[in-house]
């Protein structure tokens, strides 16, 4: 059976966190994940979580200064002080709140050596700030055209941080959304990377809307992922057409294929 995440970033973002987690409880959702929920104190996402016996599974560290046109700052070799003050903040949230996995995000670079040695020292950093907690980091490859300048774009290069800074804790957050706008054939590429991945995350293509439609058949692609010994859960990433409410209808078809 495939279990289904609300991605709270996206999703119910018209309640405040702890009401979002009982409204994806609600809404059928097997389970919840975030973007930035630093504003929220981590005691009352513990309590929700409880409340509502749903795991969260995942953070984003904080990307600094949005305006100015940050997306991360973990590959940034000038941001190191602000890049460890970030990642601790958010291990240490996660841990507090009961929280599975951060996701570090990279920024946008040159592509060169030096961000790329920077991005791994400070992945190793954070494994092992978050091994300390029980707590997972994952790195997600993101698509240049939305995000123009992402340092990690693509899983071959994922691919190539986990194998050689070899951190157990270390796994690759999957967005189909993503990864169909880079490089797609979805299928072969979850075949071969799926010991390695941490999280699937899922949206339409082209639009980033409710997984109902678009280029990616989601119903095939969740069989073929359940077949293939999958288990955890598939991070419903998406923005809404309208509300989250008037959204949800693929969520009971795909529940019941």
């Amino acid at each position: 059976m495939i279990k289904f995440s609300a991605n709270l970033g996206f999703l119910f973002t018209e309640l405040d966190l702890p009401e979002a987690i009982h409204a994806a409880k609600a809404a059928g959702f097997d389970a919840v994940e975030c973007h930035f929920p630093y504003e929220t104190p981590p005691a009352q996402m513990k309590g929700a979580l409880a409340q509502t016996g749903l795991r969260m599974l995942g953070l984003n560290t904080w990307p600094g200064d949005r305006g100015a046109g940050d997306f991360g700052l973990a590959a940034l070799p000038d941001r190191v002080a602000d890049a460890h003050t970030e990642i601790a903040r958010a291990v240490d949230y996660a841990a507090a709140a009961g929280v599975e996995a951060v996701h570090v995000m990279a920024g946008r670079t040159e592509g060169d050596k030096k961000a790329e040695d920077c991005f791994r020292t400070n992945l190793n950093h954070a494994c092992d700030l978050a091994e300390a907690r029980g707590i997972n980091i994952l790195i997600e490859p993101i698509n240049t055209r939305d995000v123009a300048g992402y340092h990690l774009s693509t899983t071959d290069h994922a691919e190539r941080i986990l194998d050689a800074l070899a951190r157990p804790n270390l796994k690759i957050m999957f967005d189909c959304y993503h990864m169909q706008i880079m490089q797609g054939d979805l299928a072969r590429t979850l075949e071969r990377l799926l010991p390695k991945i941490g999280h699937i995350q899922i949206a339409a293509v082209p639009d980033r809307a409710e997984p109902d439609h678009g280029e990616v058949d989601y119903r095939w692609l969740l069989q073929r992922i359940a077949e293939l010994g999958y288990d955890g859960f598939i991070g419903a990433e998406y923005q809404p057409k309208t509300t989250t409410k008037a959204s949800l209808g693929w969520l009971k078809g795909f529940c019941e294929s």
